[in-house]
Order: structure tokens, then C-alpha cells, then sequence
């Protein structure tokens, strides 16, 4: 069985609620990724950070990305999986969440990234289209 540590991109790093946004893009940039999983103090998952994420709800309402924190942006229950999940599992999480980005979580640590990219590598064609119908028709 295929499973989220099968898929994921290794070596996701998180990015502490505290650290600026200005911080948060350029720590993207360096890791050449599109979002960051935001960690509360005890390194626990509270949110998703990404680059569109500090356009639009930032930058293009003028505030300062150097005074604005990730944890600012961590709204709602944050979505993950856990490591040993199976394809079936993925999909549905981020199918019915219209998601793009899943954290890969092992023993509450994170371990990894699964992105559209990931999933195209490792499923077939009709389980690619059909995941795009789905988390994109409410786009």
C-alpha cells in the first residue's frame, strides 16, 4: 500500500507563529516552496502559511509584513495526515477541504509535504483528474 511518507517531499520545515511574514517569505524562497506549516511553541501544528497568503492578506491590504506574524494568518483547524495513511486517506482530506497542501505528520512531529506535485508523481491519471475536479470546483 502506497502511503503519505510514499508521497510526501521529505524535509518540510515548519515556521514558528511568532516569525514575521517577511521572515516566512523568505524562508520560502530559500526553500524554493509555496508554504510553510506554522508551529505553536510546543512545535505542534496550528496552521498553513503561504506565499498567496501574505499577498493577499497582507500586503495588498498595506500592512507590514515585518510587523505581522504567521500565527496571525493561522485561522481555523489546520489540516494534516498522518504518515501511514493511504492514498484513499490523502485524497479524501484534501479532496473535502478543497486543499492543495497536506503537512505529513509522524509521532507529532512533522515529516514531510504532500503537493499537487507529489500526488501526480505517484498516482494515475484518473485519480489526478478527478482530485483537480474536486478541490478546484469550489475555487
Amino acid at each position: 500500500m502506497t502511503t503519505a511518507a510514499d508521497i510526501m517531499h521529505p524535509g518540510a520545515q515548519w515556521i514558528p507563529a511568532t516569525q514575521t511574514l517577511d521572515r516566512a517569505a523568505e524562508l520560502m524562497a530559500r526553500l524554493n516552496v509555496g508554504a510553510l506549516p506554522i508551529s505553536d511553541k510546543n512545535e505542534r501544528l496550528c496552521g498553513i502559511v503561504t506565499d498567496r497568503d501574505i499577498v493577499v492578506q497582507c500586503v495588498a491590504k498595506g500592512r507590514d509584513p515585518s510587523a505581522m506574524t504567521c500565527g496571525d494568518l493561522a485561522k481555523g483547524t489546520p489540516r494534516w495526515i498522518d504518515a501511514d495513511a493511504g492514498v484513499d486517506e490523502i485524497l479524501a482530506e484534501m479532496e473535502s477541504h478543497q486543499i492543495r497542501r497536506l503537512p505529513v505528520i509522524r509521532n507529532k512531529k512533522l515529516v514531510g509535504m504532500i503537493s499537487e506535485a507529489d500526488l501526480a508523481k505517484h498516482l494515475s491519471e484518473e485519480q489526478i483528474a478527478d482530485f483537480v475536479e474536486k478541490v478546484y470546483a469550489g475555487s
